[in-house]
């Protein structure tokens, strides 16, 4: 039997940098739920996939902004209705709205406005990402070469 590809609960939590009762919450008020596999009782494990945790980080990073989890709740809803890939996505907020700018005009406006604006390139979180699981990967690896 060939195992599903996901991240488990432990290592999503270390890699996006939350608890464990913030990624349980979350799951189980569908904020962000794993698309891998889900919890189906005693002795199963919830499995993330990559896109889940970078949604789980834009989360992260919206709320260490200030941003209220019911905002983050609404964007994230937008997001998904969209069905486009998070790539390529920036989002903006001013501390209570979360804006995704279609132009660099409207990043102007939001800024005309006299508003503090603070922005995240989800590409670039993304990278992040991907750099914090290939070290993730090869400390895996060598504690099982040196532990055996």
């Amino acid at each position: 039997m060939v195992e599903e590809q996901g991240y488990r609960v432990p290592e999503v939590c270390r890699i996006v940098g939350i608890s464990y009762r913030q990624l349980d919450y979350w799951a189980r008020t569908n904020l962000v739920t794993p698309s891998v596999r889900e919890a189906g009782g005693s002795g199963t494990q919830r499995l993330y996939s990559f896109q889940d945790l970078l949604q789980l980080k834009v989360v992260k990073n919206l709320l260490d902004a200030g941003v209220a989890l019911q905002q983050i709740r609404a964007a994230i809803e937008y997001l998904k209705e969209s069905k486009e890939s998070l790539h390529g996505v920036t989002l903006m907020s001013d501390g209570r709205r979360i804006y995704t700018p279609e132009s660099p005009e409207a990043v102007v406006d939001l800024i005309s406005r006299g508003q503090g604006v603070f922005a995240i390139a989800v590409d670039k979180v993304a990278d992040d990402l991907e750099g914090s699981l290939a070290k993730a990967k090869t400390g895996r690896r060598a504690a099982r070469v040196g532990g055996t």
